[in-house]
């Protein structure tokens, strides 16, 4: 994969991920379940999920701590910070923008040239 590319994928989970706090604190699995539910068709794997809820911490758009679940095991929660919210806020409607022009691009039926 491209390093644009996964600068795009990264974005974007990052932004998901932060969605799906919005709602209040939340495990892993739990975001990872909120994702394939929002989507209709992402599945993200533990791999993936983890490596870039541990960048939004260092980056301070998420925090983190240990609870418990609904079937009684330990689990880390994540919520959204302050700053992530504004990063949130300020970044969707820009990938809004550019899955429209993508949508629009892949929906075209003739050649303008």
């Amino acid at each position: 994969m491209a390093d644009t590319e996964l600068n795009i994928f990264r974005e974007s989970l990052d932004l998901l991920i932060l969605k799906s706090l919005t709602w209040g604190p939340r495990h892993g699995y739990a975001i990872g379940e909120w994702i394939e539910h929002a989507t209709g068709q992402l599945l993200v794997d533990e791999g993936t999920l983890y490596p870039a809820l541990h960048r939004l911490a260092r980056k301070r758009f998420v925090t983190s701590e240990w609870g418990l679940s609904a079937n009684n095991r330990r689990a880390r929660y994540y919520s959204i910070t302050a700053a992530g919210r504004t990063l949130l806020r300020n970044h969707s409607p820009v990938w809004h923008r550019y899955a429209e022009g993508i949508g629009r691009a892949l929906r075209t039926t003739e050649n303008p040239a």
